[in-house]
């Protein structure tokens, strides 16, 4: 018997659920509007989405989507399991979004859909070996044998000249930071040309290293076409790099995998777009079901946004986002991948941030709240290192800050 794909979804209809439910079956398989003499019996038992699982939750007087609906319609939200024949499309990451997540959400009989889970049998885990480095390469990279990687970006996001980049990562790197990456809309313009930023910060880098023993990590932006980030890649590599970013929805499944086949250093795996992906309720992705799919093409380290973040998303979309990035895929191939946070981080939390991973194994990448301290960009890497060794320690942060000054000053602007 052939293995199967399943994805789960929570599902709101203006017909009868069961009836939605064989729709979205057929659709995504191998039925369509009407019934055609080729599809058999035997064919449908073969090819066909099974409904795996239906169960009503409750009804909404109003849509959760704009739509065409019959005038008094009712609003049935289920929950709905689907699942499909590996035979249907291979094994195959971009095959796979477009049966699980292709033309469903269009469909009449939908008035909010969204992809809860997803569970891929073990043949992916042969064909996708997943992320290269994870959380053990990026230690051993970085010189970070424990404890989070406290990190930055480089601001402003864009503007900045090669050798302005530089000056910056100089501060960070004397200011003993472990982790610096360039903003994602950051990659090769004419004021900040890629391979003239590469050279002027990894200069930075190296003489870094001399001064200090140490070699800070640094994810370069190199987001583009395939050739464009293969010759990218190299570039960095030769320059003595340790680290690669890209924007995962810009480049596109095809895009990380090629990279990944190619790459010698971590992938830095952002997720700019997520938003459009996810922020409606009743439409497009959980975190849970969307990361897997980048988690197998080979990402390194995944954003999972921040605590008390400046976006949309609340801490417990937060920490269910890390639960699920940190979960093995399946025992025999955990594909340990390094959750990255950021978003208006600061001191303030890193006990939560602490208590929603359980452990150190994690980028905390803060902007403010390290170049905003009044006594310079060190003494904000430090107030970080001091309130999570108070976080791990489960000292209450004012109680640490009044032993240590960067801490206190830390406090009352954070």
């Amino acid at each position: 018997m052939s293995e199967r794909i399943h994805a789960s979804y929570w599902l709101e209809t203006p017909e009868d659920p069961q009836r939605a439910a064989q729709t979205i079956a057929g659709e995504q398989s191998s039925g369509t509007f009407l019934a055609l003499a080729n599809e058999t019996d035997e064919l449908k038992q073969r090819s066909g989405a099974r409904i795996e699982r239906l169960t009503v939750l409750n009804d909404a007087p109003v849509p959760s989507l704009p739509g065409k609906y019959k005038e008094g319609a009712r609003f049935t939200r289920c929950q709905l399991e689907l699942s499909w024949s590996v035979d249907n499309m291979g094994v195959s990451l971009p095959n796979v979004m477009a049966t699980v997540a292709g033309n469903l959400f269009e469909l009449q009989c939908v008035s909010g859909l969204r992809i809860t889970d997803l569970r891929l049998p073990p043949a992916f885990s042969t064909a996708y070996p997943g992320p290269a480095f994870g959380i053990e390469g990026t230690r051993r990279l970085a010189g970070v044998a424990s404890g989070p990687l406290i990190g930055t970006i480089i601001k402003p996001s864009v503007g900045l000249s090669p050798e302005q980049t530089a000056l910056e990562a100089r501060k960070l790197i004397d200011g003993g930071i472990d982790f610096i990456k360039d903003d994602e809309l950051q990659t090769d313009g004419s004021h900040c040309p890629f391979e003239d930023r590469v050279r002027a910060v990894m200069r930075e880098v190296h003489a870094g290293a001399d001064r200090l023993g140490r070699k800070v990590m640094v994810a370069f932006n190199l987001t583009g076409e395939l050739d464009e980030m293969k010759r990218r890649h190299d570039f960095v590599h030769a320059q003595g790099g340790t680290c690669v970013m890209l924007s995962l929805n810009s480049v596109g499944l095809v895009g990380l995998r090629e990279l990944r086949r190619h790459s010698m250093l971590p992938i830095h795996a952002h997720r700019n777009g997520w938003g459009y992906l996810s922020r409606h309720p009743a439409l497009g992705w959980d975190y849970r079901a969307w990361h897997k799919l980048w988690r197998l093409a080979g990402a390194d380290h995944l954003h999972v946004n921040g605590i008390a973040n400046k976006f949309s998303e609340s801490d417990a979309q937060v920490v269910e986002s890390v639960r699920a990035v940190t979960e093995p895929l399946w025992p025999h191939a955990p594909m340990s991948v390094m959750p990255v946070f950021s978003s208006g981080q600061t001191g303030l939390v890193a006990a939560a941030t602490y208590a929603a991973t359980g452990n150190q194994d994690l980028i905390f990448a803060a902007g403010g709240g390290i170049f905003g301290h009044p006594a310079g960009v060190a003494a904000g890497v430090g107030a970080l290192r001091q309130a999570w060794d108070a976080a791990v320690a489960g000292v209450p942060l004012q109680s640490r800050a009044a032993a240590q000054p960067e801490l206190q000053q830390a406090m009352g602007f954070w």
